[in-house]
């Protein structure tokens, strides 16, 4: 096929496993704009941020292949399946590569701890535009209807504008009605009172990660977490360069000899 006539690929991954319903419905809207290829985990990887898989072997396994759809479970990480797509699978560099759709919010502090952004930024390590889609809701049957006009916009306009060099998107939906999008910035909190501490049968103790989350300036509304309170798509264009530039200057005053 001329290179002018083929459909975009898109590369599609996420943190809840290849099962979950998120990713049935990014599947299905990003069909409708290209050709499509999915590796996922074999099972729910949550919370692993940019972790590799480096003390046993990673394998990969075709699950279906039909017209402009190919899918993959894997073994690994989200991010191995990035990185496994890139070197092992594909036939040509993806156009785009989107991850979720994810069960629960990435905004915030959350973005540094997300299975679904680590697969993002190793997207966008590699050049290539690459979106993570999130809902504010764990329930595995949340209702997507309301987010999946705009999954499909901003995907398309990625696909159309491109992104800046080493800049990925980070996009969070609420759930039921939807007021519009946002361009907003990560919100300044943090989670507290992280563990609940128990006792097993045996008299042991054992801890079982769980929290708040404590917005440290609820009233600015340029975040995340404000567009998604009140309703709108957040949408923040995140980094992969965690040089803090502005600090530069003040540590190179600093007597180190």
């Amino acid at each position: 096929m001329n290179d002018k006539l083929k459909k975009p690929l898109i590369l599609i991954t996420n943190d809840d496993g290849a099962d979950a319903w998120g990713i049935e419905v990014l599947t299905r809207l990003m069909m409708q704009i290209g050709d499509v290829m999915v590796v996922a985990p074999d099972g729910p990887r949550s919370a692993q941020s940019n972790a590799l898989t480096v003390t046993q072997p990673i394998r990969f396994h075709e699950i279906e292949k039909s017209e402009g759809l190919t899918r993959y479970n894997c073994t690994g990480t989200p991010t191995d399946c990035v990185k496994l797509a890139l070197n092992e699978i594909v036939d040509r560099q993806p156009d785009l590569i989107v991850a979720g759709i994810n069960h629960g919010s990435n905004s915030a502090i959350n973005v540094i701890y997300s299975g679904t952004m680590g697969a993002v930024h190793e997207g966008c390590e590699n050049g290539i535009a690459s979106i993570g889609f999130s809902i504010n809701s764990h329930s595995p049957e949340v209702d997507f209807s309301e987010f999946e006009k705009y999954v499909l916009k901003i995907a398309s306009e990625t696909l159309k504008n491109g992104l800046p060099h080493r800049v990925c998107l980070n996009v969070n939906a609420p759930c039921g009605k939807i007021a519009g999008i946002r361009i907003a910035r990560q919100c300044d909190g943090r989670w507290v009172k992280e563990f609940a501490k128990r006792t097993d049968p045996r008299g042991r103790d054992y801890f079982w990660l769980t929290g708040n989350f404590e917005n440290h300036e609820p009233e600015n509304e340029d975040t995340d977490e404000w567009a998604i309170d009140h309703g709108f798509i957040s949408i923040v264009p995140t980094k992969i360069d965690l040089t803090a530039y502005e600090a530069m200057e003040a540590i190179r005053g600093w007597e180190f000899s």
